[in-house]
This record gives structure tokens, sequence and C-alpha cells, in this order.
């Protein structure tokens, strides 16, 4: 009994460890924006050093950002890019994010082929096309 015990307690432990794994390579990945240099703001998604030296100018006449939402105030970053921003920003701690991490762009949603039939039939034919 005692070894069944000790074997699900073991169990639900690896799960614990497990699961909290994502949560740690996350944090391990972020940018505090209150205290990065233009170099490490740029290896933000969609920021180069145009838009880190816009934060840090922000940052030096505003003083330290109270949320990361807060970076939206800097001309040049909207809400797009703030939501591909938001999973690697911090407003305290250590900077730990190391190398570029490149943005990747959402294809477009595909049409429904009936949509698409749709929109070939509505087009008029050019001339010759006959």
């Amino acid at each position: 009994m005692n070894q069944h015990r000790r074997l699900i307690h073991s169990v639900i432990l690896a799960g614990l460890v497990l699961a909290a794994l994502p949560t740690f390579a996350a944090e391990a990945r972020r940018v505090n924006i209150n205290t990065a240099d233009a170099s490490q703001l740029a290896l933000l998604p969609r920021v180069g050093p145009s838009v880190a030296q816009k934060i840090i100018d922000f940052r030096k006449e505003n003083g330290p950002f109270k949320s990361a939402e807060d970076l939206m105030l800097v001309q040049g970053i909207g809400e797009k890019t703030f939501q591909l921003l938001k999973p690697y920003l911090a407003v305290s701690g250590e900077t730990t994010l190391k190398e570029k991490v490149k943005a990747g762009k959402a294809a477009p949603p595909a049409k429904p082929a009936k949509d698409a039939a749709k929109d070939k039939k509505d087009k008029p034919e050019k001339e010759g096309e006959r």
C-alpha cells in the first residue's frame, strides 16, 4: 500500500513539474522595458533600432513604465505590435532575452471553395477570355 502511494505521489509530482516547464521557459525570455538598452529592446519582434530608441526616449521623458501596456504610448507601437511583444515584456526584474525573436506573420484566412467560385463567377470577363 505504501509503495502504491509513493508511486502515485511521484506521478503527480512529475506532472506538476512538467506542467510548470513552459511557464519557466516563457519567463526566461523577458526584456525589462524599464532597464533594457537599445540593443536589448531590438531583440523584440518588430522592434528595430529606431523603435528601440523611441522606447528609451519615451522612458527618459516620462519615467519608468508602470505596466507593459504603457508601451503602446510610444509612437510606432500599436495594439497589433503590442500583442506580439507582450509575452516578452517585463517592467521589473532582469532582461533575459538573448536572441532576436522573429515575428511570425499570420496567413490570411482561406476562402471557402464556394466563396472562391462565386468570386470567379462575379468577375466580369475580359475581352478575349470567352
